[in-house]
C-alpha cells in the first residue's frame, strides 16, 4: 500500500481543491483510522450500529490537526465512498469541532468533479439543512454510550475560514 502522506500533498488550498483519502465510507460504524506509522488502514474500534458515518469520513494528507492527527474531512456524496480511494475534492466549510477537550476540526468537502449534481454544491448553504442537522447530532453525540457529553460541535463556517484550518494544520506539518 502507498503512503498517501508521502505520495500527496494537502492539493490546491488557497484554488479550494484539496487531496482527500477516505478512511470510512457513509453508512459503516466501523472506526477505521489511517496509522501513518505503520502506512495502513486499521480498524480502532466497532461503534454502535446507531452511530454509523452520516457521510464519508477521510483525511488529508500532510496536514495536523491540534489533536496529533491528519485533518478529518467530512466527505459529501450521494453514494459511499471506498477505504482507501483519493479524490479531488471541493472545500465547502468546516465544521469546528471539540473532541474531549482538543480541536479535532472537520473540513467539508464535495467531490471537484460531480456530474451527478452538476457541481450544484459549492457552500455549505447549498447542502440540505437536514443533512447539517444530521451532522451535527451525530458528532454532538456518537460518543454518549461511552463518553456522554465529551464532544461538540461549535459551529459552521465558510470554505475562507476552512482554508486557514487547512493552512495552518500544513504548517504543523512541516514544523513536526
Amino acid at each position: 500500500m502507498a503512503d498517501y502522506n508521502v505520495i500527496l500533498d494537502a492539493g490546491d488550498v488557497d484554488g479550494g481543491v484539496i487531496n482527500v483519502v477516505v478512511e470510512i465510507p457513509t453508512g459503516s460504524s466501523n472506526k477505521i483510522e489511517w496509522n501513518r506509522e505503520l502506512g495502513v488502514f486499521e480498524l480502532d474500534r466497532i461503534d454502535p450500529a446507531i452511530f454509523a458515518k452520516p457521510c464519508n469520513y477521510g483525511f488529508i494528507p500532510q496536514t495536523l490537526d491540534e489533536d496529533g492527527d491528519e485533518l478529518d474531512a467530512l466527505i459529501i456524496t450521494d453514494q459511499p465512498l471506498t477505504t482507501g480511494l483519493y479524490l479531488k475534492a471541493k472545500v465547502i466549510g468546516v465544521m469546528k469541532f471539540v473532541d474531549d477537550g482538543e480541536v479535532d476540526d472537520k473540513i467539508v468537502v464535495v467531490p471537484a468533479d460531480d456530474r451527478n449534481n452538476a457541481n450544484a454544491i459549492n457552500t455549505l448553504a447549498d447542502l440540505p439543512k437536514r443533512m447539517i442537522e444530521q451532522l451535527e447530532y451525530h458528532f454532538n453525540h456518537y460518543k454518549d454510550l461511552k463518553k456522554p457529553g465529551t464532544t461538540v460541535v461549535e459551529s459552521w463556517e465558510d470554505a475562507e475560514e476552512a482554508k486557514v484550518v487547512i493552512k495552518k494544520s500544513i504548517q504543523r506539518w512541516n514544523d513536526k
